[in-house]
């Protein structure tokens, strides 16, 4: 589940929706939809990895710290 939720969801969102969103011709604070939308989803995937790490790795012992 985390490498669909850290890996799969923002690369579907940046690379596969990309010619979907190209195509909307509304402007957000005078700039092109999908700039917007390249930069949130900078913010989102962040968030995702953050998402990854408290849900799944946060509570794993670290073993290259025993060393």
């Amino acid at each position: 589940m985390r490498i669909v939720i850290g890996l799969i969801v923002p690369f579907i969102a940046v690379d596969l929706l990309i010619p979907l969103v190209n195509a909307v011709e509304v402007r957000v604070f005078e700039m092109p939809f999908v700039f917007t939308w390249l930069f949130c989803w900078f913010i989102l995937t962040s968030g995702c990895l953050a998402i990854c790490w408290f849900c799944f790795d946060r509570l794993q012992e670290d073993s290259d710290l025993d060393a």
